[in-house]
């Protein structure tokens, strides 16, 4: 895919990750899958095993990938 688009999921994540961090957790971005339009990220550290983690990927990083990042149109944990 486009490296525009992995670029502007990848400065989304970097404006996130401040808040994953505050948690010790962190977010890393895996791969973009253009056809589809799906995000694979890796949770790390606090958010590997966090009850809420599913939340905090579908409604916090999810929406605001796919409202920044106009090709995206779901975000997946791999």
């Amino acid at each position: 895919m486009s490296d525009s688009v992995n670029t502007k999921i990848l400065e989304v994540l970097e404006s996130i990750r401040p808040a994953l961090q505050a948690d010790g957790g962190d977010v890393e971005f895996l791969s973009f899958n253009g056809d589809n339009g799906i995000v694979e990220l890796r949770l790390l550290g606090a958010c590997e095993m966090c009850p809420i983690s599913m939340m905090t990927l579908k409604e916090g990083i999810e929406r605001r990938l796919r409202g920044s990042v106009p090709e995206v149109t779901a975000v997946s944990a791999v």
